[in-house]
């Protein structure tokens, strides 16, 4: 639509006929006759000289063009311009972070899918992660993987596609063989320092007890909790196993409890699937959209046909002072 950014500028509309009612014409002493006595002619009349206005007198196109003059130097002067449609930018305000445990021991079959067949526990990670994946459209998205060390395989993007991309193509042992469960929280962390988003969210998964951190998972939910970052942790391996294989369900919720998150154990892939509907229940659609309008300015239309309208004026008044001249010639010549 076309609207116009200072329409005020209207007021000033009546402001050349107010100038004409107040101001007084302009005045200027002119001798009317040039002779040498004129003060003696003056004096022997008993007159003397007086002042005179000076004003020109209007044809009738410049009584026109004038005001139509005015009133378009005024429209350039409230800026009309086009408003265009309003575009509209979500901007996401959740920044979630998936870090996978992909140590060798994922590599287990002891995760029963939907119709009771064994499969291995990264498999059915991968097919639940992949869904919650598909229904955060609106959050951007991140995939560490660990084991020996934390790698981050995909850094913050809304482009999913690749994170389900990079999701499928992740396979046990690609990490070490052991777990670094704290260091793969320090790395988050990290991730998370360029994170402007107001709502910050970590998803561990972990199969088994932290063995190669550096940096104990305690002290690094505590470095989290003091970034806002909130942790959700889930286990999905045996507690009653041995060794590296069993599963720290203490260390799991402590990390959650410091940080405002929740633990959650997944025995099987329909376990699993209930947990990330749950989180994708307890972590709602969370984005801001922007909107605005493009203006395109349309002042110079008003203001070039004002220009075009005096150029047009005073070029037919030469047009027409040229052909009286021939005409006065004319006439003389004859």
């Amino acid at each position: 639509m076309y609207v116009l950014d200072h329409p005020w500028v209207f007021v000033l509309l009546p402001a050349p006929l107010l100038v004409w009612w107040l101001l007084p014409p302009y005045r200027e002493q002119t001798p009317a006759v040039r002779i040498p006595f004129f003060e003696d002619i003056t004096r022997a009349a008993g007159i003397g000289p007086t002042e005179g206005s000076v004003v020109p007198r209007a044809n009738l196109l410049q009584k026109i063009i004038a005001p139509i003059c005015w009133v378009l130097v005024l429209t350039a002067l409230a800026r009309p311009q086009f408003v265009e449609p309003p575009i509209e930018k979500t901007e996401p305000q959740r920044d979630l972070m998936l870090a996978l445990d992909l140590s060798q021991s994922m590599d287990t079959r002891d995760f029963n899918d939907p119709q009771g067949n064994l499969e291995a526990r990264v498999d059915a990670v991968k097919a639940v992660v992949a869904d919650f994946v598909e229904r955060r459209p609106h959050d951007r998205l991140g995939l560490i993987a660990f084991g020996d060390a934390p790698y981050p395989l995909v850094p913050f993007t809304m482009d999913h596609t690749t994170v389900r991309s990079m999701l499928t193509g992740a396979v046990p042992g690609m990490a070490g063989p052991r777990t670094a469960l704290g260091d793969a929280i320090g790395l988050s962390i990290k991730l998370f320092e360029e994170s402007r988003a107001p709502d910050k969210v970590l998803v561990v998964l972990t199969d088994g007890n932290d063995t190669a951190s550096k940096m104990p998972p305690d002290k690094a939910a505590e470095i989290a909790h003091q970034n806002k970052i909130r942790i959700h942790a889930i286990g999905i391996g045996d507690p009653n196993a041995e060794g590296e294989e069993k599963l720290d369900t203490a260390v799991l919720q402590k990390i959650a409890s410091a940080t405002g998150g929740r633990y959650f154990f997944g025995q099987d892939q329909q376990a699993l699937a209930d947990i990330y509907a749950l989180l994708d229940s307890i972590t709602p659609a969370n984005q801001k959209t922007l909107s605005w309008r493009p203006r395109i300015e349309l002042f110079h239309f008003p203001l070039g046909a004002a220009v075009l309208l005096v150029l047009g004026y005073h070029g037919l008044m030469w047009l027409l002072s040229i052909r009286a001249a021939r005409r006065r010639n004319s006439e003389a010549e004859a």
